[in-house]
């Protein structure tokens, strides 16, 4: 790793470039000490130490540095199956330190013989990838495609568009968890709630149902994120006396949102604003609002008003448009 920092230090580059290439080649590294049961900085590196490797991983946090995109989504990654050879003899596809790297990362095999993605590679994604996914709504600006050599069935390219988002709703997976509930009382449920959404939970809410014998019931629903599911679960089955909870696996759109704090006269205020499908709104925040109405001895609808009419506000509220 010294042999590394040394050459990277002497790169004409910007310092941020030669941080993004030593932070990739960490990652590297500690993939590769794990698999050899070595401290990170006592690690040979083999192909992806030679002067191409350098070179491409800092060729990457170079264009990466130019484009300065807000955010990078990588679709799940094809790792190849079968074996492949390396200095270390033969080794499974995707290689030990491969496989380390793309822990958490969404991956599949799919129908190639051979290795598709390298540890170079798969650091690369690990390090400037802000999710796995399908591609988001973005309008398209520019497209690149960088070609390999080897011969595959398949064209052996990767593609990169750059493009701007919000020009429509997010689309994400959320979970549905429901379960009907005739024996709790309100106190208990309003405590099960409290606790889904302080572990993050999107949101928890109850109707009111009919159930056999003519029960009048609670239906109570979690939605959250799947990744999220066994931990929900658990808090539904510890906080519920439900015997069983149904799952819907759910697709939602969802504006861009993001808060901002505007400073009034009669104190500071959070601001949820949201944007996409043409669709621009600010909203105060309900907490902030009914603090600086009791603060300043108003009504809701007169403190609102109050911000609303504030020069911070209406510069938001014109941005929000």
């Amino acid at each position: 790793m010294a042999d590394i920092e040394e050459i990277i230090a002497a790169l004409n580059a910007p310092a941020s470039v030669k941080q993004n290439a030593l932070a990739v080649y960490k990652l590297i590294a500690e993939a590769e000490g794990q698999v050899h049961g070595r401290p990170s900085a006592e690690v040979h590196f083999h192909e992806v130490g030679t002067f191409d490797a350098i070179a491409d991983v800092t060729a990457v946090c170079l264009l990466l540095h130019e484009l300065a995109p807000e955010r990078i989504v990588a679709s799940p990654v094809c790792t190849g199956f079968g074996q492949v050879k390396c200095a270390h003899g033969i080794l499974p596809v995707p290689a030990p330190a491969t496989a380390l790297l793309l822990k958490g990362v969404p991956t599949y095999g799919g129908n190639i013989q051979g290795e598709l993605c390298t540890p170079t590679g798969a650091a690369l994604l690990k390090y400037f990838a802000s999710s796995f996914g399908s591609q988001p709504a973005m309008r398209t600006e520019k497209i690149g495609y960088g070609l390999g050599k080897k011969a595959f069935p398949a064209a052996n390219c990767v593609r990169a568009l750059l493009g701007e988002a919000g020009t429509a709703s997010e689309v994400e997976k959320v979970l549905e968890l429901k379960c009907n509930l005739d024996d709790m009382t309100a106190e208990a449920l309003s405590f099960a709630s409290e606790e889904l959404l302080a572990a993050g939970a999107l949101d928890v809410f109850t109707t009111a149902i009919g159930m056999k014998k003519c029960r009048p019931a609670t239906l109570l629903t979690c939605l959250c994120r799947p990744e999220d599911r066994s931990q929900m679960l658990a808090l539904i089955f510890r906080h519920t006396t439900t015997l069983g909870v149904r799952e819907t696996l759910c697709r939602r759109s969802v504006l861009k949102r993001e808060t901002k704090v505007v400073g009034t006269e009669l104190g500071s205020a959070r601001v949820k604003c949201g944007s996409g499908c043409g669709v621009r709104r600010a909203k105060i925040e309900y907490d902030d609002l009914a603090k600086i109405a009791r603060k300043n001895g108003l009504s809701l609808a007169e403190a609102e008003k109050i911000i609303r009419a504030n020069v911070a506000f209406k510069a938001l509220e014109g941005e929000s448009r």
